[in-house]
């Protein structure tokens, strides 16, 4: 450990002590994304006994700009981002337990992937799987790490839950769809990424190894394109009335008042549409019944339908992804018409 860690061993804060903290932690990463590509490579690079990664997409070129654990064999291979993210880092450190989950976060799914770790680090791009982790780490005391990036600016803080607001403090009502830029409106730039997800994973180390006297307060702002800096005290933003810290209504972990079963991916021309029970697809003979009707590519992880314009992406565990639109009830029709109501 020590030849490995050394350098790391040698900065103070963290010393052999704080090494063997983080050697006995657990993590879960939700979005393997660009956050998460950069999350993950700093957790286990650091030596983080367990890492779990959360995502429910793949690998497309326009990733590999800013993706860091991505290449181009993984693009055309079309391979989950878990799973490839998982295959890269467990060459740089085999000491890691790296468990890839390729799903959805789910209401169903949450509190199982989410409370058996020591911290979560927050990598989607969506503000309604971040009030659900919300939900999941104030329910259960767990903390953790928000942060975004889109064009050259970037947002984090940590939340820890009965000392810090939660995010339903601080954002009480979800930005509406069209409101908020995305990477596919706006564009982004790696930098922000890296800037954005080193600030989360310093907090990380720092909440693992118990480095109270040196956690951040604040909610932090980057644009780095017109050197803007904002630190936003939030510490007193706490109140009682927050649905979430406050009343412990946890509403984004109750299914029935969830409408998640098809959801339009901002920005992504894409809508995704979940089953609501859990179930196994035979992909193979799903490749089989569609082939007379399109293109169809199929690799172990997910199968890819091509009828024209339209491009469905299904996976094993019944979810798809109906590319080519964002209109849900053409999305339901197509789903409908290909795979079965």
């Amino acid at each position: 450990m020590d030849t490995r860690y050394s350098r790391q061993i040698l900065f103070a804060p963290i010393g052999r002590a704080g090494q063997e903290k983080l050697r006995q932690s657990r993590v879960a990463i939700v979005g393997m994304g660009a956050l998460g590509t950069v999350l993950s490579n700093h957790m286990v690079r650091a030596g983080v006994g367990f890492v779990r990664l959360i995502d429910r997409d793949f690998v497309e070129p326009s990733n590999l700009q800013r993706q860091m654990l991505y290449d181009e064999a993984d693009a055309a291979d079309h391979m989950p981002k878990a799973i490839a993210a998982h295959a890269k880092l467990s060459r740089i450190n085999s000491e890691v337990a790296i468990e890839p989950i390729v799903a959805d976060l789910t209401a169903f799914n949450a509190e199982q992937w989410l409370t058996d770790v020591d911290l979560v680090l927050d990598a989607t791009d969506n503000f309604q799987v971040r009030y659900l982790v919300n939900d999941v780490c104030v329910k259960h005391g767990i903390p953790w790490v928000y942060g975004g990036a889109v064009s050259a600016t970037g947002t984090f803080t940590t939340i820890r839950p009965g000392v810090t607001p939660c995010l339903r403090c601080l954002f009480p009502e979800a930005p509406r769809p069209g409101e908020m830029a995305t990477c596919d409106t706006a564009g982004v730039i790696g930098p922000i990424i890296h800037i954005i997800a080193s600030y989360q994973a310093t907090e990380a180390f720092k909440i693992l190894i118990g480095a109270e006297e040196a956690f951040n307060p604040n909610l932090e702002h980057f644009d780095i394109w017109h050197n803007h800096h904002q630190q936003i005290k939030v510490a007193h933003a706490r109140h009682a009335n927050c649905p979430c810290c406050g009343q412990r209504e946890f509403s984004f972990l109750n299914p029935d008042t969830q409408d998640g079963q098809a959801v339009s991916l901002c920005g992504r021309d894409t809508v995704q549409i979940s089953p609501l029970d859990s179930m196994s697809l035979d992909l193979d003979a799903l490749a089989s019944r569609l082939e007379a009707l399109g293109q169809v590519e199929r690799n172990k992880f997910l199968l890819r339908f091509h009828v024209a314009p339209h491009t469905l992406v299904v996976f094993p565990d019944g979810r798809v992804l109906v590319q080519g639109t964002d209109d849900v009830s053409q999305a339901r029709t197509l789903h409908a018409k290909y795979i079965g109501a």
